[in-house]
This record gives structure tokens, sequence and C-alpha cells, in this order.
């Protein structure tokens, strides 16, 4: 295929799932992370996909860091934003900067690692952004109100680079996962997990290569007429 694909965040959890569903399909992948750097260089040895360390919530980073991606494999055909952060909160207790680091990454960092690399998309006819949001960005969620304001704001993000980018080649879509068992997931107390699936109808977690099945096909020649659209994986726990 040549194509290359950039996955921020994409050394862990559904990050990891995409990188390696993209690199089997063919892609040329680089994988960005923040801050492990053990768990970045075990990830490299056992796929041999590239990693790239950087913030996205920092801009000049984020466009530095992107020019180095595509000296070392050509320019990036597609971009999946899926680095993001917790600090949760109930809001009367939720800190200034709670709110501005969970901003920092999950919505200005989509902005900082989409922009830098548009212009090439533009010019050359083809790109898609596909970027993972939440089940809470779509119904909202107690101690959370950063986060879910993030995720929602980069439904919004998607669906208004999804018109600028038609005309261009480019497609812009999101992916909502539901509870995914990813590390995280799996690590709190397990009757807090039986009372997450509980809500679930299909009585189960996702996996995260469900989730980046959806992106493998948003990212594909068949998902071209698809664009500022939204996959909902969550197993039917909540309808838009």
């Amino acid at each position: 295929m040549g194509r290359v694909a950039l996955v921020t965040g994409g050394s862990r959890g559904i990050g990891e799932a995409i990188s390696k569903k993209l690199k089997a399909d063919g892609y040329s992948v680089a994988a960005t992370y923040a801050g492990n750097d053990e768990a970045a260089a075990a990830f490299t040895a056992e796929t041999g996909i590239k990693t790239y360390k950087w913030n996205v919530a920092d801009y000049d980073a984020s466009a530095a860091g992107i020019a180095q991606v595509e000296a070392d494999l050509g320019p990036i055909d597609v971009i999946v934003a899926n680095a993001g952060i917790t600090r949760d909160a109930p809001f009367h207790k939720m800190t200034p900067q709670q709110w501005n680091d969970v901003i920092g990454t999950n919505l200005t960092g989509v902005f900082n690692t989409v922009h830098p690399a548009w212009p090439g998309m533009r010019e050359r006819k083809f790109g898609r952004v596909i970027v993972i949001s939440s089940i809470n960005g779509q119904k909202g969620q107690f101690a959370q109100v950063n986060y879910a304001a993030t995720k929602a704001g980069d439904l919004g993000i998607v669906k208004s680079l999804a018109q600028e980018g038609a005309r261009a080649g480019i497609t812009a879509n999101a992916v909502c996962p539901g509870y995914i068992a990813t590390e995280m997931v799996m690590a709190v107390p397990e009757k807090v997990r039986e009372s997450i699936i509980g809500q679930i109808p299909a009585g189960r977690l996702g996996e995260p290569e469900e989730i980046a099945r959806c992106v493998a096909f948003l990212a594909s020649d068949d998902a071209g007429f698809i664009n500022g659209s939204t996959i909902s994986a969550n197993g039917a726990q909540f309808f838009v």
C-alpha cells in the first residue's frame, strides 16, 4: 500500500492495537508516546513499529515530531488522534490544572497533531483523519466534565474538518469507544468492573482490536465517501 500512518498514544492500550492493525494492513506506522520510555521500547522490540516521543499538548513539539516522522517514513496520509488523559474529579472539586491538562492533551492535542500535516494532505489531495473520542463525550459522565468536554469537542473538530477537507480528498471521522478491556480498565476493582459490565447490553467489555478494526476501515479506500461521521463502538450501551 505504501501509505504512512501516524498514531498518537500509539504504543499502549487502544493505540497499540490500532498501530498493530494498520501495520498488518500494510501501512508504514509511526506511534507517539508521552513519557513511558520502557513501554515504548518494548513495543518497538515486539512490533518493529518506530516510536516517537513528544507531548501532543505542545504545538512546536508536535510540528517538529511530525516533520521527523515524514523525514523518516514519508508524507503522512493517515492520522489517528488517539492520545488522551483523564484527570477525574467532581466539578466542585476540579482544579483549573486538572481542566487545563485534559483540554491540552485531548482537545488542543488534536489540533496540534492534525494542523501541521493538513497542508500536505490538501496538496496531495488525499488524507484520513480519525479521532478517538469516547462514549462519555456523547453522554457525559460524573466527575469527567473536563474529559467529556474534550471528547465532545473532538466530534466538532471532525464535523468541521470533514467539510473543509472533502473537496481535497480528505475525510475526517471519529470512533467513540465504550468501555474497553485496556490495562487501565482491567486495573479497577473487580466489583467496579462488574458494575460497568452490568450497564453494557452486550454483557462484556470491548476489545482494543475491535476499535482498531473500526479505525482500519475508516482509513481505507472503502470508506472514501464516509466523512464527518462517528462510529459508536460500545456494545449497545448508548445510542446517538
